[in-house]
C-alpha cells in the first residue's frame, strides 16, 4: 500500500523548562527543523499562554510541524506530518528533541492516506 503521508507523534519529557516557555525560541526551532528535514515553510502561528506554555505550528508545503508545551511539567507534545517522499520527518524530530533538551523521548509513526497504488504523476493530492 502507498501512504500519502507520514505522521510522527512525539512525546518529550524532562525538557528544559525555560525553552518550553520561550515562544521565539520554539518558533525558530520548528522553522529550523522544517528546513533541516527538507520541507518548504509557507507560514506559522504561535501563541504564548498565561501564565506559561506555548502552542505553535509551522505550516509546510508538505503539511505541518506543531508543538504544545507544558513548562511546569517539562513536557512537550510534537507532531511532524509530512506528505510525499522528499522530506525526512525523523530529521525534524531529532532536531526538536535536541533543541528542547528532552531526556525522555518516544515516537510513534502513523501512515496517513493509505491507498492501493501511488497517485498519478502530476496529480494534485
Amino acid at each position: 500500500m502507498y501512504a500519502l503521508g507520514r505522521h510522527l507523534l512525539i512525546e518529550l519529557k524532562g525538557c528544559n523548562t525555560e525553552v518550553l516557555d520561550n515562544l521565539e525560541f520554539l518558533r525558530e526551532c520548528l522553522h529550523s527543523a522544517a528546513v533541516h528535514c527538507g520541507a518548504t515553510v509557507v507560514g506559522d502561528s504561535f501563541y504564548h499562554f498565561t501564565p506559561q506554555g506555548v502552542s505553535g505550528v509551522v505550516n509546510i508545503a508538505e503539511s505541518h510541524i506543531s508543538i504544545h508545551t507544558w513548562p511546569e511539567c517539562g513536557y512537550a507534545a510534537v507532531d511532524v506530518f509530512t506528505c510525499g517522499d522528499k522530506v525526512e520527518p525523523e530529521e525534524a524530530a531529532r532536531l526538536i528533541m535536541q533543541s528542547v533538551e528532552a531526556t525522555d523521548c518516544s515516537l510513534v509513526e502513523l501512515r496517513r492516506g493509505l491507498l492501493q497504488a501511488s497517485p498519478v504523476q502530476g496529480a494534485q493530492v
